[in-house]
């Protein structure tokens, strides 16, 4: 090629889809602003693999480990909900590794196993328990902690998203019916549990989920927006702070390390 190009190895939460539709958004910003070729163009692998293959060609370990600098390198070898930021430093005259973690040795190790909190509504964990943890085993996951408990309204608010705290009436009517009677909360454990778990529930809405797909959780237990059956924890940072809030006395499997990662 007659110009030198840029190879960057990024990562972060949803990697393949949201880079792809940052990278999206930046053809057509390119496309409104020349016709011509003086824009730099980019490229992606689309998958794991890909990614992989890639990487080697351009990278090797000692990339990522420098005697004279510090830098922060971001990478998308999954589409994991954690978000894991590598920091690798080191000081003139003494070089050292701070918790690096080798590039291909995460691209090998397979999923990553995490845990998620699904709290199940009310009026629908005591009518539908059996069918939803035998849907839960099937899809692989283990129940590494559980509770009932009555919510409070500050507790209810704070499970919502963040467009619907904006609307007051809103709040209030997702308030009053998840304070209404006793939920059920799960922690669940699986690899890629966040994820799996979205996929599963599938839109907050009951009609779009059921539209989707008929067998998406909240088209078959939801009835409306407010009550749509479930809550689930839609990122890993998210996911951490639920099972800090619901359970704060610790998981009853000794493999759980969200807390600790979430401290590291």
């Amino acid at each position: 090629m007659s110009n030198p190009v840029l190879v960057c190895a990024l990562r972060g939460i949803d990697a393949f889809r949201a880079l792809g539709a940052a990278l999206e958004g930046w053809t057509q910003g390119r496309d409104r602003l020349s016709m011509g070729d003086s824009l730099p163009q980019a490229v992606m692998a689309l998958t794991p693999e890909v990614t992989f293959r890639q990487a080697i060609l351009f990278f090797t370990e000692a990339d990522f480990v420098t005697g004279k600098a510090r830098f922060y390198c971001l990478y998308y070898p999954r589409e994991h909900t954690k978000l894991t930021q590598i920091c690798f430093s080191s000081l003139e005259g003494e070089s050292w590794r701070c918790r690096a973690e080798s590039l291909f040795s995460y691209l090998q190790a397979g999923a990553q196993v995490l845990c998620t909190v699904l709290l199940i509504k009310p009026g629908v964990w005591s009518r539908r328990l059996p069918r939803i943890l035998r849907n839960l085993h099937l899809e692989k996951f283990s129940v590494v902690g559980m509770k009932h408990l009555s919510l409070e309204a500050a507790a209810a608010s704070a499970l919502l998203p963040s467009e619907v705290q904006q609307d007051p009436a809103a709040v209030e009517a997702h308030c009053t019916y998840l304070t209404s009677g006793t939920a059920l909360v799960l922690c669940l454990q699986r690899p890629n549990a966040v994820k799996k778990l979205m996929d599963l529930l599938g839109p907050e809405d009951p009609q779009l989920a059921q539209a989707l797909d008929p067998c998406l959780w909240r088209a078959q237990y939801g009835t409306s927006t407010v009550q749509n059956g479930f809550y689930g924890s839609k990122s890993y940072p998210v996911a951490v702070r639920d099972v800090k809030l619901f359970f704060p006395e610790g998981l009853c499997c000794a493999q759980c390390q969200t807390g600790q990662e979430e401290e590291v």
